[in-house]
């Protein structure tokens, strides 16, 4: 009895081993039944393999070859008629703008059934005035442009952390930026898809562009519609441009046009309406002289003068700029009026004549670069377009430099800084107009007197019309700072226009709070200067 208990052990232990090795062979037979065929020969390796011949082998590769050699001839096919549809639809977008350049246009398919696709991009167009203004409620209505370069964006929503001016940080503004500025190359490049020159008298003379032949660019995006893109590209030394606009309807970019665009022969007519501020003309005549007369060379200039006291001085520098820079291309028009700027105005554009021209509705305390009068050029066109810049205002030079002995020159002053000054997008006093449009569009309303809404009132006048207005910050254009008065003789509605230009003219909301608060700044380091003198004496 005593020797029964190991050999009960051993035989439990036997019977363990079986029941092990039984699950293991029915575990590697469930395996081998449901590994796939085509990985048989790589799931068994040793012996397993061996059941499987060479033959098989090849039979498998053979079918999955096979398989794959039908995959890539399907996806060939797909491909294939994937880029025939794409080129059906390219040569009916060509077919629509070859039938009606005004966008109007419908091209149907064999069916006469419209293209969704087409008809969708045509609508976008339409509301989003490329081709045409949209008559607008008011000033607030339109949607500004905001200009760039390569380097440098000038916006107009800044808030207290932006920049007027800015180097597009964000990478999806720079790939936009870039690709916009690439594809403009690409219509202007492609002899085939060219629409010629805007003006059929002007010969085109084929070259290649490159991204330093960019000059500056427009944009805006309307939420509802898409963003429109207007670039001109010029090469250097010359006054030829290209003017490329492309839309992007939420989705590709779509070529609107391309044109040819010469200014050799386009004059402006810069009209200043003044009276007093003989020392501002002074300033204003050394910055007319260096950019229009010994830079840009087809400029007019015509002031309209009201008033008696201070029209001799006036008289006599312009006779003085005359004989030393051997230029007459100038009108000055005495006026014994009570100062109206809008008046002023209608003057120097009635007295052009009969012909057109380009007119820039100029103030004394402008500041303008040479690069403006093309730029005011180039956004303009008679019948379609005006321009409306908007300008950058500088701040009072004695808070912005403050602490400084002496205050910089002007030219030192021109920098887009926000403590600098802003873009003053409230006014609409500086203008590029045709001739033939301001007097169609009725010119300024001779009733207003004074200061300010005169100007509203013809903003709103094109707002209202089929005229695409352009309005954008320029980088080149700026608004030297001034003394404001504003006279009793004002409507309420003008002094309160008068005094709010005033108080956002003085300086940045910065440099405003540190005047608010001097009292409370000084006396903290009054009692910082104490205790740093008990200290010493301690």
């Amino acid at each position: 009895m005593p020797r029964r208990g190991p050999l009960l052990q051993a035989r439990a232990r036997w019977l363990l081993l079986g029941l092990l090795l039984v699950l293991l062979l029915t575990l590697f037979l469930y395996l081998l039944e449901c590994s796939p065929a085509g990985d048989a020969g790589a799931s068994l390796p040793g012996f397993a393999g061996d059941l499987y011949s060479r033959e098989h082998f090849q039979t498998l590769l053979q079918e999955q070859e096979e398989r794959h050699l039908s995959r890539v001839s399907s996806l060939k096919r797909q491909i294939a008629q994937l880029k025939q549809e794409l080129q059906e639809m390219g040569d009916k977008l060509k077919a629509l703008q070859e039938k009606d350049p005004g966008g109007r246009a419908h091209v149907e398919t064999q069916d006469q059934e419209p293209s969704d696709l087409l008809e969708f991009l045509h609508g976008q167009i339409e509301k989003a005035e490329v081709n045409t203004g949209a008559r607008l409620p008011s000033e607030y209505a339109l949607v500004a442009f905001e200009s760039f370069t390569t380097t440098k964006v000038y916006q107009l929503e800044m808030g207290l952390t932006r920049h007027p001016e800015e180097k597009p940080v964000r990478k999806d503004r720079r790939d936009e930026l870039a690709e916009v500025i690439e594809a403009g190359l690409d219509v202007i490049n492609n002899p085939e898809e060219d629409d010629g020159p805007e003006d059929e008298d002007v010969p085109v003379q084929r070259q290649m562009y490159s991204e330093s032949d960019f000059v500056e660019g427009l944009y805006r995006t309307e939420r509802d519609k898409g963003s429109l893109y207007e670039l001109f590209y010029s090469k250097e030394g010359t006054s030829s441009f290209r003017h490329v606009t492309l839309f992007r309807p939420f989705g590709p970019l779509m070529k609107v046009r391309s044109t040819a665009v010469d200014l050799s022969n386009t004059a402006i007519n810069i009209i200043v309406p003044l009276s007093g501020r003989t020392e501002a003309f002074s300033q204003f005549l050394h910055n007319f002289r260096e950019v229009c007369i010994q830079r840009d060379k087809r400029v007019h200039l015509t002031v309209v003068y009201f008033g008696q006291k201070g029209l001799q001085e006036v008289r006599s520098s312009l006779e003085k700029m005359s004989r030393l820079e051997s230029f007459s291309n100038y009108t000055l028009i005495p006026v014994d009026e009570e100062f109206s700027r809008g008046r002023g105005l209608n003057i120097g554009a009635h007295a052009w004549g009969n012909s057109d021209v380009l007119m820039f509705f100029c103030d004394v305390d402008i500041y303008f670069s040479p690069e403006f009068l093309n730029t005011c050029r180039l956004n303009t066109s008679p019948g379609r377009r005006v321009f409306y810049p908007v300008v950058f205002s500088l701040y009072n030079p004695a808070i912005v430099y403050g602490n400084l002995e002496l205050s910089p020159s002007i030219e030192h002053q021109l920098v887009h800084k926000k403590d600098a000054g802003f873009w003053r997008d409230f006014g609409f006093g500086m203008t590029c107009q045709y001739r033939s449009d301001f007097l169609s569009i009725g010119g300024f309303d001779l009733e207003v007197k004074g200061w300010g809404v005169e100007d509203v009132h013809l903003y709103r006048k094109y707002l209202r019309s089929e005229f695409v207005v352009v309005r954008t910050p320029v980088s080149g254009l700026f608004h030297l700072w001034h003394e404001k008065l504003c006279a009793d003789e004002l409507t309420p509605e003008q002094y309160r226009m008068c005094i709010q230009s005033k108080a956002m003219n003085e300086a940045s909301h910065s440099h405003l709070g540190m005047l608010v608060f001097r009292d409370e700044i000084e006396q903290h380091l009054r009692k910082q200067a104490y205790k740093v003198q008990s200290k010493s004496d301690e």
